[in-house]
């Protein structure tokens, strides 16, 4: 679990870090920097995550926001690579920043962080657009893994919210099916849900980067879906792929 308390000292909320540079010192060159914004209106949970973050080379943490308007603001402002947002932030909560961000900034990977563990956060999590979605209770190694992935275009969902994913996807799976595609585009979505990146997808299934991007494009307007998180329930609810328990 975070512990807020291992932070070494305030922040202004909405303090920016130099942009230095981290070497890999086993061959001394540039280590890629994933910047990240933090979110969340408690001073000592935004310390404690940030200084977790902060033992990693590769990341580099651009921004801190004490409420939902502030995150909205700093995010377009600076556009960092992912940024971790409170569920429940105040002013404007993590939902609503989240969807605003998949509109107005969609380079920009979501984290949503909740303090609670139920069907209803998921929903609302996926359901605006995030990229990940993690519960307080997460570990340092979870939360890094997390950033990383979401930073390379893929999904991640917390260990602790699985069960609930499996729940929540069984009780509105119905009657949908993947007629609508075809063979190809299934294949596609399916690695895509996976987890895979597009170059990934591309060896995996023989064809170009460009060829799967076109597939991806039309997946999104036929299904008129048009993030990871939502291919992924999609591919979920169909029966594509499961989750493991």
């Amino acid at each position: 679990m975070l512990n807020p308390l291992r932070y070494p000292g305030n922040q202004d909320s909405s303090s920016v870090e130099p942009c230095g540079r981290d070497y890999d010192q086993r061959n001394n060159s540039p280590v890629k920097q994933i910047r990240i914004l933090i979110a969340d209106d408690r001073a000592l949970i935004r310390g404690g995550i940030r200084a977790q973050l902060d033992k990693v080379p590769e990341f580099q943490i651009v921004a801190e926001a004490s409420d939902g308007a502030e995150a909205l603001r700093l995010i377009k402002q600076y556009q960092p690579d992912a940024a971790l947002i409170q569920s429940a932030i105040s002013r404007l909560n993590g939902f609503d920043v989240t969807a605003r961000v998949r509109k107005e900034c969609p380079g920009v990977q979501v984290i949503v962080l909740s303090t609670h563990d139920d069907e209803e956060c998921l929903r609302q999590a996926l359901g605006s657009g995030a990229a990940g979605y993690l519960t307080m209770t997460v570990s340092a190694v979870e939360l890094e893994l997390a950033i990383k992935n979401v930073a390379n275009g893929k999904t991640h969902i917390s260990p602790s919210a699985t069960k609930l994913m499996v729940d929540f996807v069984r009780v509105r799976t119905g009657n949908e099916t993947l007629e609508r595609l075809t063979p190809r585009q299934r294949e596609v979505l399916k690695l895509i849900a996976e987890g895979h990146s597009t170059k990934q997808i591309a060896l995996a299934l023989k064809i170009s980067v460009k060829t799967v991007e076109t597939h991806r494009m039309l997946l999104a307007d036929r299904l008129d879906i048009h993030h990871t998180a939502g291919l992924v329930r999609y591919a979920i609810k169909a029966g594509l792929v499961q989750l493991e328990e």
